[in-house]
């Protein structure tokens, strides 16, 4: 099973830089989008909607950000897209698609870089679903959780690791609770995994030549129960063409 994540920073503005003629290209079963920034209803273009994909969409309420969605060759038996916290649900970060006991969820966590608020909101959602994440695990599901998680785990993750340990996505809260995921609760990072020691990135700003430098940030995932582990085959990053300031992350999965 191939499965794709990849935020867009805005579905309309990357299909228009091609990401759906790559995406037809990728043999993929699922693909899960984060930041949308759009409504379901303003993609009446065909090229939205490859052909053999069902597609479903959790937008946020507020137009034009935030957003996932997730595009599959099986309708899933079930789709779930609240987790009974308004703050967090309003705001269009979480559908999960069910296929039997295997849950793939498109996941998309907040940045606190704009303001001590988000920032203040981003270690509240940390919280909430550190509980989550327990109750997952517990459930005996197999589960994928895929998206951009806005945090990078250790310095081999971000190129000027250093220079970043006081701004948010790097914060040692952050780190800490990444590590609580991993090595206390048991979750996989499946890139980590099949790459122990290569340092790529799916991020970059858009300041300062990053992406031409390759000065970037590794904060999105994929993110699998301990029983899914011995699953993966092979991760890798699409960096050949710029869809957005993300790149797609692809991890196939012996299923």
């Amino acid at each position: 099973m191939r499965i794709i994540t990849a935020n867009l920073n805005g579905i309309r503005s990357a299909t228009q830089k091609g990401f759906f003629d790559w995406f037809k290209r990728q043999k993929a079963d699922v693909l899960c989008l984060q930041e949308t920034r759009c409504q379901r209803a303003q993609l009446a273009d065909k090229a939205y909607f490859p052909s053999g994909f069902h597609a479903h969409f959790h937008d946020a309420e507020a137009k034009g950000y935030s957003g996932v969605a997730v595009y599959s060759r099986r309708e899933p038996d079930a789709l779930i897209d609240k987790l009974g916290w308004a703050p967090f649900d309003r705001e269009g970060r979480y559908l999960e698609a069910r296929f039997g006991n295997l849950s793939v969820v498109s996941l998309y966590l907040p940045s606190g870089s704009s303001s001590q608020q988000r920032q203040a909101f981003k270690f509240e959602v940390m919280g909430w679903l550190g509980e989550r994440l327990l109750q997952w695990q517990a459930s005996g599901r197999q589960i994928v959780l895929c998206g951009d998680w806005n945090i990078a785990h250790k310095a081999i993750d971000l190129k000027n690791w250093r220079s970043n340990q006081k701004n948010s996505g790097f914060l040692p809260e952050e780190r800490a609770w990444l590590d609580h995921v991993f090595d206390e609760q048991g979750w996989v990072d499946a890139h980590r995994t099949l790459k122990p020691e290569v340092a790529e990135y799916t991020w970059w700003s858009n300041r300062a030549n990053a992406w031409a430098n390759d000065v970037g940030w590794r904060i999105d995932y994929h993110v699998v129960t301990p029983s899914l582990k011995s699953a993966l085959a092979a991760a890798r990053v699409y960096r050949e063409k710029k869809f957005s300031d993300h790149a797609p992350l692809t991890v196939d999965y012996d299923l």
